[in-house]
């Protein structure tokens, strides 16, 4: 690995299917208010968004599950496409860096008007959803806790940047991308997924290169 020779730009837009929790602060919330609230940006307007890390943690999580590796750093292809470090390497194969870039994904600007103006909500962009736990000796619900989510139907733009290195098999690292995408759509993201929550699917994906020759611009 001595020489980056292009940049790999893949934009889609990501939908939920199913409502989206994805866990933030507590540190304002009110009494009678929202018990596990969802992360915002403060800088949006406090709109809710998807973490990079979110999506990239899971796609390499499900790609080293099905590969059958225990944990993390015990897959080459996986190390090679999302990096390991030191302390983290198993197979001492070495430090790598991550290969894989994963931007937040904000919401679209036409989700973020049909939200403000959706008046079945019950925040601005997000829902409020009661939950409990069931003591099975007394029959009875317990633990009523209140869960922010953002609605199914809201749409975020979504950007992966893949770097190319001399020594890199190209196709096989789309390959194992688009793996991982797949594997994402037929699972969840954020929190709660056993319990519905999470289900999304990826739009058309746009693909474009980036290299020296034009600057890393396209």
């Amino acid at each position: 690995m001595k020489q980056l020779t292009k940049k790999i730009r893949i934009r889609t837009t990501i939908t939920l299917i199913t409502g989206l929790h994805i866990g933030g602060s507590k540190d304002n919330v009110e009494i009678g208010g929202i018990d596990i609230p969802v992360i915002k940006l403060a800088s949006k307007g406090n709109q809710p968004y998807i973490p990079g890390s979110s999506l990239k943690g899971k796609m390499r999580c499900l790609l080293e599950q099905v590969a059958g590796s225990p944990e993390i750093g015990l897959n080459s292809e996986v190390n090679n496409l999302f990096g390991i470090t030191e302390n983290g390497n198993k197979n001492d194969s070495g430090t790598l860096p991550s290969k894989l870039i994963v931007r937040d994904a904000m919401l679209t600007e036409e989700s973020v008007k049909q939200l403000i103006e959706c008046e079945s909500l019950d925040m601005p962009y997000t829902e409020n959803k009661f939950e409990n736990t069931i003591d099975r000796v007394q029959g009875v619900a317990n633990n009523l806790r209140q869960i922010e989510r953002v609605p199914a139907g809201a749409v975020f733009n979504a950007e992966f940047i893949i770097n190319i290195w001399d020594d890199d098999n190209e196709q096989e690292m789309l390959d194992l991308f688009n793996k991982g995408m797949s594997l994402i759509e037929n699972d969840y993201i954020g929190g709660s997924g056993s319990r519905g929550y999470g289900q999304i699917k990826f739009g058309e994906m746009y693909w474009d290169e980036l290299s020296e020759a034009n600057n890393w611009k396209a």
